[in-house]
């Protein structure tokens, strides 16, 4: 299964590695979402890997990832529990770009994801920056990652459940 997802994912950015469009913040047309734009591998360590004392809660997903869609709603709804604290949750698409506005912006406005959402389009470097996020990530999603204080707290490669994505947000605040 993990080898067909990583197939799938490896097709699905090939095809789109030349098509990039950056959003600005100011340019932002989606209501709920925060921050929307797609990134190379550095954009997203400077997105999500900050000396600030805040807890960043990546998760990487797609809109075509039927496990990722499932852990969505827990995600969205400990982000509301949560934001009042130091606490950043960021969604990484790995859609295609050239998906971004047509799919992944229209299917965060219904989810009403309320958090950043980065596209992270960086297929030439995939080898190398699926093994820095992780040394034992396969690139299969989903995948949840903690951060605090330029640190990697915590990594979990496939569904997290609400409750374990609770206490995990509880114990590293």
């Amino acid at each position: 299964m993990k080898f067909f997802a990583y197939i799938l994912f490896i097709f699905t950015l090939v095809g789109c590695a030349n098509e990039v469009a950056i959003l600005q913040e100011n340019d932002a047309p989606y209501n709920n979402v925060i921050e929307q734009k797609i990134v190379d591998f550095d954009g997203f360590k400077k997105a999500v890997i900050q000396n600030d004392n805040v807890l960043y809660v990546v998760n990487f997903w797609a809109t075509w990832c039927v496990p990722c869609v499932e852990e969505l709603p827990h995600f969205i709804e400990l982000n509301e529990q949560f934001k009042k604290e130091k606490f950043n949750m960021t969604f990484v698409t790995l859609d295609g770009a050239k998906d971004f506005e047509n799919r992944v912006l229209p299917f965060a406005e219904e989810y009403k994801m309320d958090a950043d959402l980065l596209l992270l389009n960086d297929v030439k470097n995939m080898n190398k920056w699926i093994k820095e996020v992780n040394l034992n990530w396969s690139g299969a999603i989903p995948a949840t990652v903690f951060y605090k204080n330029g640190k990697q707290l915590y990594f979990k490669e496939g569904q997290l459940s609400k409750t374990e994505l609770e206490t995990l947000i509880k114990k590293h605040l």
